[in-house]
């Protein structure tokens, strides 16, 4: 078939992060308790109706994650079992039906066989992005679930999320919330962002990279650095990172840390993280599946600014947790038992 996005339209050293309609998606439907019609679809359009939950109370999660490109031109997913357990949580905290680990999988490897032409050549540090999502759907007008919902996988070639790839970034500490304890925090779902848009308008706006959040509570604590989680490593070699409810669990997070101490034999540990003790740190980092790492150079607090390793380049032990990372995901290094999944 002629594919929607034309291949030679692409520049795979200069990809952005942006919506494309390649020639497939997968979709599954929900309803009288399990899921229907479940398979491959060239439409890139969803039809639902005026009453969907969707649209009016947000009920809907979605997942990022990636496709990537070996040396000898495999593809494998990266630790898609993690995405899948992060969804059902969603899910649940939703009261949606939730997409079981084996049929969240086998959708993902079908997106990326069907348009296996568009994940980037290796050494283009470019990626194929795919979006898993579940909305509720139907004809609703109350406040209580769906009865019919849509699960979807769609995909898109990208490069690197923020601007400058691995060049530090200054940000903003922000005196908006993103989510609430006890709230939906650790849920990747869509109010979650829809709550970040205007605070990170304002960071753009005065020339930073996004919003560095603090604690709903006592606004005194680090929680998350935009749509990404935030580390630090300290001056002694420790690899930090903030623990809290209203975090969303990042899957790369919980992989740099576990490469942090398995690999590396640095101490780690999750925890308070304040804002008045930036001194602390040698280093920083926000961290994602579609940032992978970007370092920091330093936070504006009010009208103190600090900055960390430095204003023009990674810092050193960084740049080794990225390398080692995106080895894995690229198929130069030995992964971890389970972490990657090969598509074909």
């Amino acid at each position: 078939m002629t594919a929607k996005e034309p291949l030679t339209t692409l520049d795979w050293d200069n990809l952005g992060f942006e919506y494309m309609d390649l020639p497939y998606r997968y979709r599954a439907y929900w309803k009288d308790g399990e899921w229907h019609k479940a398979g491959l679809t060239e439409d890139s359009t969803l039809a639902m109706n005026e009453g969907s939950t969707a649209l009016h109370y947000g009920q809907q999660a979605f997942e990022g994650m990636k496709a990537y490109r070996t040396k000898d031109n495999h593809v494998q997913l990266f630790r898609p079992d993690r995405n899948a357990a992060r969804l059902q949580d969603s899910c649940r905290c939703l009261l949606m039906p939730e997409v079981s680990t084996e049929m969240f999988i086998e959708a993902c490897k079908s997106v990326v066989r069907a348009n296996e032409a568009y994940v980037p050549p290796y050494g283009t540090g470019g990626t194929l992005y795919l979006r898993p999502l579940i909305i509720g759907v139907g004809p609703n007008i109350g406040v209580h679930p769906a009865k019919e919902y849509i699960f979807t996988v769609f995909a898109m070639p990208v490069g690197n999320y923020f601007k400058g790839g691995m060049v530090p970034t200054r940000f903003l500490v922000s005196n908006y919330d993103r989510a609430a304890h006890k709230g939906t925090g650790a849920s990747k779902v869509g109010g979650n962002y829809a709550a970040s848009l205007l605070p990170g308008d304002k960071a753009h706006k005065e020339g930073f990279s996004d919003c560095i959040y603090l604690d709903p509570v006592e606004h005194k604590k680090i929680e998350e650095v935009g749509s990404a989680n935030f580390f630090g490593i300290t001056k002694d070699g420790k690899f930090v990172t903030p623990k809290s409810p209203s975090i969303l669990p990042s899957v790369t997070k919980y992989s740099l840390l576990y490469l942090a101490k398995e690999r590396f034999g640095m101490e780690v540990e999750e925890g308070d993280v304040y804002i008045d003790e930036l001194d602390h740190f040698a280093e920083a980092g926000a961290c994602g599946t579609a940032a992978v790492i970007s370092p920091i150079a330093g936070f504006q607090v009010g009208d103190k600014y600090h900055q960390f390793y430095s204003e023009t380049e990674v810092g050193p032990v960084t740049k080794k947790l990225y390398d080692e990372l995106t080895g894995i995901q690229f198929g130069d290094k030995p992964a971890p038992e389970g972490w990657v999944v090969r598509v074909d």
